[in-house]
Formats: C-alpha cells, structure tokens, sequence
C-alpha cells in the first residue's frame, strides 16, 4: 500500500514514517525548502515540491492510497505576523492535498488535529487561531467528503513527548534547569496536563491506518478521534513525577508567571479514543526512557 506523508520534517510526523515504511511503501512529503538532511530515506522515498501546483502532478504520477496529513504551523499567539502562515499551512496547503486526493481517487486521507479545537470542553471552541485553522480545514474536508469518495478521519492530540525530541517543551526546559541549576519562572502549575508518549502516538497513527484498510472503513469518514493518556496529572505534579525519576529536587518558581490568556486548565476529555488503541506505556515509564535516553546520548 502507497501512502504519502506530511510534516515528516516535525518530530511526530518522521516517526510515524519510520514506524510505517516496516510495512506500507511509504512516501514523504517537503516543500524544496525544508531541510531534510536529518531524515533517513531507507526505505521511504522523499518527494519535494516548490508550488502547490505541483502536488496535482506527484499525486497524478504515483497514485497513493492513503494520506496521513501531520504538517502544521503552530502559532500560541495570536498575533497578526502569523496570520498567513496559518492559513497558509494549516488551511490552503490542506486544500491542495485534498483537491489532488479527489482528483487521483485516494482511498482515505487521515487528518491532525488538536485538543485546542475544545477549550473548556466544548464541542467547539478554539483556543486560539492556530485551533480555529485546524477547525476551518476540517470545514473545508467536507466539502471533499460529500462530493467524493474519500474517506476523511482525524486524530487529534494533545501534549507529545519523546527522546531525539528537540522542541522547547516542558520535558526538555526541566532536563536543562536540573543541569544547569537555574530556577525556572513557572505559573501555578494547577493545569491538569494529557501528554503522550511518542510510542503511544505512533501506534494511534499504525492502527488507524490498518483500521482505514478494513472494508468497513466508510464507518471512520468524516469523524474525529483522540490519543490520550490515562494519567492526567496537573503540571506541579507531573513536576513531582519527574523529580522521582531523576532522583534529584527541581528548581521551580510556582506562582511567578500569569496564566497564558484561554489557559487550558482542563484538557478536552470527551473524545473518542483510536478505535482499536490503547495506550500501552505508562507516563513515569515514558519519562524514565526519555532521560535514559538522553543521558545514554550524552556519555
């Protein structure tokens, strides 16, 4: 099975290739500016583009079965210097794929979302634009979805974590204040946390693939799924947790920042899970292998 793949330049989207290319032909997709010079292309071919134009012709020619569309611009903010890039990769950049999804006859074409799409729970309410981009191209699919055949399902997620993660993520900051003996600036720390390991996540992404295979596939269209994490802990216990793993008290300023405006105190909790997954590494145990990791690497 031919599957192209988007974002595999972020840290979620080249695992994902290098789990699946074991067992689907596995394509990956990048703009001709990306830097690619840290992925392995063993057994995954690259295919680089300079203009959306370009896509109708790399869909024409290799005729894929499925999509797994991971690339995204990611924006805390809402700032007008992220206006276009927003919409550019998280709605327009979606809309190319899709049209040349239809046109070529793809099978199914597996989303990204994210647990912003439902601050305070809602069914939906963006936490910010980068949520309400995410929300627009699901809008957009429809369009696809009803005037085709193509089987359109999301994944959306929450926190990720992982070793060879170099993203500026909580993990990471604590690792490098444990080193350094700084003090980190933090706020209350009472919002309750989903993160989820890199594992985890790669294996929601494997079995929903298998799932879009299955003849009964028309049953996944047009709905939305989540990985999750079954020990949700606020952000000062999580801090309580990791100290235990790396056996030593972290330097931690509770209190000294604001909330970010539309904090997320309660991660969305209503979603249902990848039909067929279940998480199968616990938090601590995801932890513990991410500062091995890194402590490994360093030696």
């Amino acid at each position: 099975m031919r599957v192209l793949i988007t974002g595999v330049t972020g840290f979620i989207g080249k695992e994902v290739a290098y789990f699946l290319r074991r067992k689907y032909d596995v394509y990956v997709l990048a703009r001709k500016t990306s830097d690619i010079s840290k992925i392995d292309s063993t057994d995954l071919t690259i295919l680089q583009y300079g203009k959306y134009s370009e896509l109708i012709d790399i869909f024409t020619k290799y005729k894929f079965y499925g999509v797994i569309h991971i690339a995204s611009c990611i924006a805390i903010e809402n700032t007008k210097d992220h206006f276009f890039s927003l919409v550019d990769s998280n709605v327009l950049f979606g809309m190319h794929l899709l049209e040349a999804s239809k046109v070529t006859n793809v099978h199914w074409f597996l989303n990204t979302g994210t647990f912003w799409q439902h601050y305070h729970n809602e069914s939906y309410n963006p936490v910010n634009l980068y949520a309400a981009t995410k929300k627009a191209f699901e809008d957009v699919a429809k369009f696809y979805v009803d005037s085709s055949s193509l089987i359109f399902t999301t994944i959306k997620l929450n926190d990720t974590f992982g070793p060879n993660d170099t993203r500026d993520k909580i993990f990471n900051l604590w690792l490098k204040i444990s080193k350094s003996r700084e003090t980190l600036d933090m706020s209350e720390g009472e919002q309750v946390i989903d993160i989820s390991y890199i594992d985890d996540i790669v294996s929601a992404y494997a079995t929903m693939v298998k799932n879009l295979k299955e003849g009964n596939a028309i049953q996944y269209n047009n709905k939305s799924f989540v990985v999750t994490n079954n020990d949700r802990l606020t952000l000062r216990e999580l801090s309580h947790v990791f100290e235990e793993v790396i056996g030593e008290k972290l330097s931690i300023n509770w209190g000294a920042k604001k909330y970010r405006e539309r904090e997320v105190m309660e991660p969305y909790s209503f979603g249902e899970v990848v039909p067929n997954w279940e998480q199968k590494i616990t938090l601590k145990e995801a932890i513990r292998k991410v500062v091995q990791n890194i402590r490994t690497t360093e030696k």
